[in-house]
């Protein structure tokens, strides 16, 4: 009888072990996951500023730019000189790693092209460099004039 009450204590030992050691697991992983959100859920590298989406249509950029948004043009300047948003700023593409200290990291950015696919390339390139509030228009300002708003023609 002696034998069974130590083979039940042993299981019950066993048990509690098994127990105790789901515990920690459980709470290893919620410290993980918790750890996992601050560090890439939580506005990046931007103390904790909200991040925009990686590309928004020509209305919600219309929008964003009325509302102080810096409107960043990287075309070349020839194109910028065919045509530009009144206000945004023309760092070329091929130029904008070395010069994103002039960006503000104060302030929501968009970023246009002609298209939109430099304006997704410049993104990219803001977004490694810590930038999170950032996004790029979707139709570059081929949209931008389809839709209406204002530019600057031959200047």
């Amino acid at each position: 009888m002696a034998k069974k009450r130590s083979k039940a204590a042993q299981k019950k030992k066993a048990q509690k072990k098994q127990n105790n050691d789901q515990r920690w697991f459980a709470i290893a992983a919620v410290v993980l996951a918790v750890l996992a959100f601050v560090v890439f859920g939580v506005g990046g590298n931007n103390g904790g500023s909200a991040s925009l989406p990686a590309e928004i249509n020509t209305a919600t950029a219309k929008q964003m730019f009325d509302d102080g948004a810096f409107m960043l043009d990287v075309r070349t300047p020839e194109e910028w000189e065919m045509y530009h948003v009144d206000g945004a700023t023309l760092i070329e593409l091929d130029e904008l790693q070395s010069r994103v200290d002039e960006v503000p990291r104060d302030q929501q950015i968009i970023v246009i092209c002609n298209s939109g696919n430099r304006s997704q390339v410049g993104r990219d390139i803001l977004l490694e460099a810590g930038f999170t509030n950032v996004t790029s228009i979707a139709g570059g300002i081929q949209g931008w004039m389809s839709a209406g708003y204002d530019f600057v023609a031959g200047n």
